[in-house]
């Protein structure tokens, strides 16, 4: 490696830094979602909600940290809460409080952001506060999920993760369906894995220090512009704090719109929800929850990192 040009030496450093670090979270939030997916029915978690559709949205989104699911699971998780009598509004804030903010995903950011260990609890509260104000958004702003309760056939996203909504419940089939989960979830996730990983690592060796001066003219626009990278990139959220802390040319407000985004909007789950609910869906959806995480990064990075 010391034979290379010195420009593609930090490449290779930058991008195999931030793949070793991130797989072993990577791996271990897909044993987690992999194993709920396939041995908690989702009625369990319908039990546990109360009946107001607003408090059962809070109560969704603090669920959200002890049951962990990766983006690919939350999307037929949502239909099977849905048709296990969940609210809507509460299935949608389970759906995206889930990744944001479980355990495994505020660890990872902890370990990333060991410099600044208050990215860990901005990324927490903020990624909270998104999903709790989605959820209130969509009992004014939702309309009811396309093929959820009308007895049509599961979505090709179903088919893909493998998931139903009538799984057998041998103990062979939830081995089986653990086992694919599993296969399925950490192969896709290292896949977007090694393209952010990439193009962190292009950022920071290729892209001139002037460029970036003028994308950081003030932490509105800086914000921004990392939220479309979150959108674009489509990162697991279990890995996206090591490409988040290595662009350190952007305020760690910046960083945190990147780490708040990523797992609630981007382009793989954008088109897992529009195979599943329909684009009408994507048309409330996706301008609500962007909003929703922008404006909570922005409010919490400056609530945190001011001081």
């Amino acid at each position: 490696m010391s034979e290379l040009p010195p420009q593609v030496n930090a490449w290779l450093v930058i991008f195999i830094g931030i793949w070793l670090q991130a797989v072993p979270f990577l791996l271990l939030g897909t044993i987690i979602s992999s194993t709920l997916t396939a041995f908690l029915k989702p009625q369990a978690l319908a039990r546990f909600l109360p009946r107001q559709t607003a408090l059962a949205v809070v109560v969704a989104g603090l669920a959200g940290i002890a049951l962990p699911a990766c983006e690919c699971a939350s999307v037929p998780t949502t239909k099977s809460l849905v048709r296990a009598g969940v609210p809507t509004a509460a299935a949608l804030t389970f759906m995206v409080a889930s990744p944001a903010i479980n355990p495994v995903v505020i660890a990872a950011t902890a370990v990333a952001y060991t410099v600044n260990p208050r990215m860990a609890v901005a990324r927490f509260i903020a990624g909270l506060l998104a999903a709790v104000l989605i959820g209130l958004g969509w009992i004014w702003l939702g309309r009811p999920l396309r093929g959820v309760d009308d007895g049509s056939p599961g979505s090709a996203c179903e088919e893909a993760c493998g998931l139903h909504d009538h799984q057998p419940r041998t103990m062979s089939a939830m081995a089986e369906t653990f086992r694919s989960e599993l296969t399925h979830d950490f192969i896709q996730s290292c896949g977007f894995l090694v393209i952010g990983a990439a193009i962190a690592a292009t950022v920071k060796v290729c892209v001139p220090i002037a460029w970036m001066q003028a994308l950081t003219i003030n932490v509105v626009v800086e914000a921004a512009v990392l939220s479309l990278l979150a959108v674009i990139v489509a990162l697991c959220s279990e890995a996206d704090a090591f490409m988040a802390v290595s662009l350190t040319s952007f305020s760690p407000t910046a960083q945190l719109a990147f780490l708040a985004i990523g797992p609630i909007v981007d382009v793989k789950l954008m088109a897992m929800e529009g195979g599943a609910f329909g684009a009408g869906f994507l048309k409330r959806f996706v301008p609500l929850a962007t909003c929703c995480c922008f404006v909570s990064a922005i409010l919490i990075g400056a609530l945190i990192f001011s001081s």
